[in-house]
């Protein structure tokens, strides 16, 4: 039986590789995109418009599942304005979606959230799970609004996930590539102390996450989306420096980084958050790409492929 899914943020980094993946499968989907526009890559959408709260309410009929990943970029400088859009994008965006399944005739099984491990914030060396508790900053408050912008459709009776991702690493775009130039030239290093914790997982991973998580549907609540080897940000740069025969001994001083980024630099870069997916390696799981230097191999060989 062919499965209904319909997916927003389709033209983003984890969007387009779930839309292939699905296209790639022997047992094919029905794939409907919710977007601004008429179609996604010549396939009809469901239309919708966050900033001015419309949603078309009888195209989400009869859909087997909901993957919601859209949201404005936290990448660049965080602007009043700029933090503004970033939480309604997702705080909006994810009541007008739950509001509108809720009151569905024929509502999803589930809905799958995309969620961050910003929800944790600075944690040090302190190892968190999905039961920690929430931390302080910008981007813990967005991220606990954001889920509980989900209610609506878990009071309907649908099963929400929301997948906290980590730092994810593509060969086709995201934080790998903006890294990948200084470190090429020799120029890259740790940011700040280097003594920071990153949880990283690899896109190939989440796209095995999400599909995973619609085949187990007693899997729900949140879910982190990291590797169990978080590693720090010393480690990260010297990995990405062997993987590219540069050296990496040029650290980006935190004082440089806050000047520059302001309040994205701190809690982006200079947080710490050592994160474990216990959710997933509870439900058997098992991830693909858990090696940073390996999958950092395997990734920047993709990318020379695709030059």
């Amino acid at each position: 039986m062919t499965k209904r899914l319909l997916l927003s943020g389709g033209r983003g980094l984890i969007g387009s590789a779930v839309s292939r993946f699905l296209a790639s499968q022997p047992v094919k989907t029905d794939l409907q995109y919710l977007s601004r526009t008429a179609d996604v890559d010549g396939t009809p959408a469901v239309r919708w418009d966050p900033e001015m709260g419309h949603i078309d309410a009888d195209g989400l009929e009869g859909f087997d599942a909901v993957i919601h990943l859209a949201g404005e970029s936290i990448s660049g400088r965080w602007t009043k304005a700029r933090k503004r859009r970033i939480r309604d994008s997702r705080v909006g965006g994810t009541a007008l979606l739950s509001n509108a399944l809720a009151r569905c005739a024929r509502p999803p099984k589930t809905l799958i959230c995309a969620s961050a491990i910003g929800y944790y914030g600075d944690r040090g060396d302190q190892i968190v799970d999905e039961d920690s508790a929430a931390g302080a900053g910008f981007l813990s408050d967005v991220v606990r609004d954001w889920e509980d912008a989900s209610a609506p459709a878990l009071a309907a009776g649908i099963r929400v996930v929301h997948l906290r991702f980590g730092l994810v690493l593509s060969s086709s775009g995201g934080a790998l590539a903006s890294m990948l130039l200084p470190f090429r030239l020799g120029l890259g290093g740790p940011v700040g102390s280097g003594r920071q914790y990153l949880s990283w997982v690899t896109l190939r991973d989440v796209v095995g996450v999400i599909d995973h998580v619609l085949a187990h549907d007693t899997m729900d609540g949140a879910i982190n989306v990291t590797t169990p080897d978080a590693v720090t940000q010393r480690v990260f740069a010297r990995t990405l420096g062997h993987t590219v025969r540069r050296p990496s001994v040029l650290p980006l001083p935190g004082w440089a980084v806050r000047l520059l980024l302001g309040e994205m630099g701190q809690e982006l870069l200079l947080a710490s958050t050592r994160v474990h997916p216990r959710q997933l390696l509870a439900s058997g799981y098992t991830f693909e790409q858990q090696d940073l230097g390996a999958a950092l191999a395997d990734l920047l060989t993709a990318s020379r492929k695709s030059i």
